[in-house]
């Protein structure tokens, strides 16, 4: 959800005070250059995207690479948010889900996101109108193209990465062994997740300032809105344990919109409209790979109660659901931030998949 774009610099403090300080092994940073990269819009435009990779490239006799796994980050976040101890120090660890000595793991900044191409790099509302085909497209390129990466063994990712990941899975069905959909739902954007991102998207639209996206001055009226996506994605005891008080509620808010103030208003446009092309109902059946979606019980964004999720999966043959319990722990959409709610399961997909390897 977008519209949470306001919460996640607070939602790092509540998980720790910042993201994780660890040198990761071959940890590194770079940018590939994607020339005339053509949008689903039929635009064209070259585009640029960063990534960060963590651990070393293990090649079978004909040389291909055999370890690679692609994590996929939230729609207001950036690869690194998979680098906040929350995450990392429970996958990367010696002997974790995802130890970064046995893996080589790709963290792509998507599209409009990070050191990637985005409105606020100086195009402005002339930057391509990108949808999730184009974010899922241009990381295939980069796996393919720019790492020369034939095979995954897993494509994981969550909120929005989760969303990319069903659509990787039918986008590109033979290149990996394994999907891991996080805090996502296979289904068109719709009812109270769509409304939420209208919202957000008419205050931006609505300010004052916005001048069809053609400001000198980020315009800040619209930030008014924006703590609302917090109150529907948290839980609601977690934000009563934030706010006990009218005080504590005005400071977490007031918190919000100066954490807010420093993100662009075309760069946040652009990314909510970015869902307008999700729809993986149709294609679930042309999934190959072995998958497991992981959600929250208590995450209204994709609630349960819906059933959309545990019908639509069955569509796939040998998938699995897992539910995470609400608890006194649990953070609602934001459980998808804290690895040890989850890794367990992640755990023993991975040993399923090097048994079937």
């Amino acid at each position: 959800m977008h519209i949470r774009a306001l919460a996640v610099a607070l939602l790092a403090l509540i998980v720790s005070p910042a993201l994780a300080q660890t040198q990761w092994p071959n940890q590194r940073e770079a940018d590939f250059l994607l020339k005339d990269f053509r949008f689903a819009s039929g635009e064209m435009s070259d585009l640029k995207l960063h990534y960060t990779t963590l651990g070393t490239p293990r090649r079978n006799a004909a040389g291909d690479i055999t370890n690679a796994v692609i994590l996929l980050h939230g729609t207001s976040s950036t690869g690194k948010a998979w680098l906040m101890p929350s995450l990392a120090d429970e996958l990367f660890v010696a002997g974790g889900p995802l130890d970064a000595s046995r893996y080589f793991i790709v963290l792509p900044d998507g599209i409009g996101r990070g050191g990637s191409s985005k409105p606020s790099d100086g195009l402005r509302a002339k930057f391509p109108h990108y949808r999730y085909a184009d974010i899922v497209a241009s990381e295939h390129q980069l796996v393919t193209e720019g790492l020369g990466i034939k095979h995954l063994r897993l494509v994981m990712g969550s909120s929005m990465g989760g969303m990319h990941t069903w659509m990787w899975g039918y986008m590109y069905p033979d290149l990996m062994d394994g999907l891991i959909p996080i805090a996502s739902q296979p289904i068109e954007i719709s009812g109270r997740n769509w409304i939420q991102r209208r919202i957000a998207i008419e205050a931006i639209r609505q300010d004052p300032g916005w001048n069809n996206g053609s400001y000198e001055k980020n315009p800040t009226q619209w930030l008014v809105t924006a703590p609302y996506g917090f109150l529907q994605t948290e839980n609601v005891t977690q934000v009563q344990a934030m706010a006990p008080t009218r005080e504590a509620g005005d400071a977490l808010y007031f918190k919000q919109l100066e954490e807010g103030r420093t993100r662009d208003a075309n760069d946040t446009l652009w990314g909510i409209e970015a869902v307008m092309d999700y729809n993986p109902t149709p294609h679930l059946g042309e999934i190959k790979a072995k998958l497991m979606a992981i959600n929250s019980a208590d995450d209204e964004t994709n609630s349960p109660r819906l059933a959309s999720t545990a019908r639509e999966i069955a569509r796939i043959p040998g998938a699995r659901y897992v539910l995470i319990p609400a608890s006194e722990e649990t953070h609602g959409h934001f459980t998808h931030l804290r690895a040890k709610f989850w890794k367990s399961y992640v755990a023993d997909f991975m040993k399923e998949l090097d048994a079937g390897h």
